[in-house]
């Protein structure tokens, strides 16, 4: 399932709607049209969530729209990120893999491909195996760079919540490093109770909101040889 905030979701579906009836977009595969519409769109949907979120403190949605190239060099970037986001999702089932603009976002909650026991920030068990595999793709993929957050649900009080997201992130972060993953790759961020996706008056919501977020994008070497690709 893919869960978007509100606002967020109403621009994306104005956008789509509006590219969907130009010429230009027409008998386009997913990737071309993403380019497109990445061109036009992505400064003025990044903004929006930028708004939302505060400056410097923008979701991973934010991070990868707010990033976006478009054209002909988006498309080249689309292209790899469509066959690392399969690739995802073929390696970890567990994992929630969207694709947004000219990114990943991948999710890990308490029931899915990276998980922490209750007030703990180990990794271990089947969390060790989903982010070994998950470091073999990203090895396979050197251009693209990683933002790791985490986030909480609203039990407890808000400075243990922002503590234990912080904790949690930060093992993801280290996992990856410690298994060859450059750190220069790497951006490291936590929100605690902040960013809920989920509805936190149910034990269901609060389950998804105790998670680690992935942003994958495209690092500045992808995008120059993407430009150059383009000319």
């Amino acid at each position: 399932m893919k869960h978007y905030q509100n606002k967020l979701f109403g621009v994306l579906i104005a956008m789509a709607f509006l590219f969907s009836s130009c010429e230009a977009t027409k008998n386009t595969n997913k990737t071309q049209r993403g380019g497109a519409i990445g061109a036009a769109s992505g400064a003025v949907i990044g903004g929006v969530i930028g708004n939302n979120t505060g400056d410097g403190d923008n979701t991973v949605l934010g991070a990868i729209i707010g990033g976006v190239v478009g054209g002909a060099a988006g498309a080249y970037i689309g292209n790899r990120m469509d066959k690392q986001a399969k690739e995802i999702e073929q390696e970890i089932p567990g994992a929630e893999v969207t694709r947004v603009g000219e990114g990943i976002n991948v999710t890990f909650d308490e029931n899915s491909g990276v998980y922490f026991a209750t007030n703990k920030a180990d990794i271990g068990g089947k969390s060790e195996i989903s982010l070994l595999k998950l470091i073999n793709i990203f090895q396979k993929y050197p251009k693209t760079n990683i933002i790791v957050e985490g986030h909480t649900d609203s039990t407890g009080s808000e400075s243990y919540n922002m503590q234990l997201s912080k904790e949690r992130a930060q093992a993801v972060t280290d996992y990856l490093t410690s298994n060859g993953i450059d750190a220069s790759r790497i951006k490291t961020s936590w929100f605690g109770e902040e960013q809920p996706k989920y509805d936190n008056s149910t034990e269901v919501g609060r389950s998804k909101n105790r998670r680690v977020e992935l942003a994958i994008v495209a690092s500045e070497e992808l995008k120059e040889e993407a430009r150059q690709k383009a000319q």
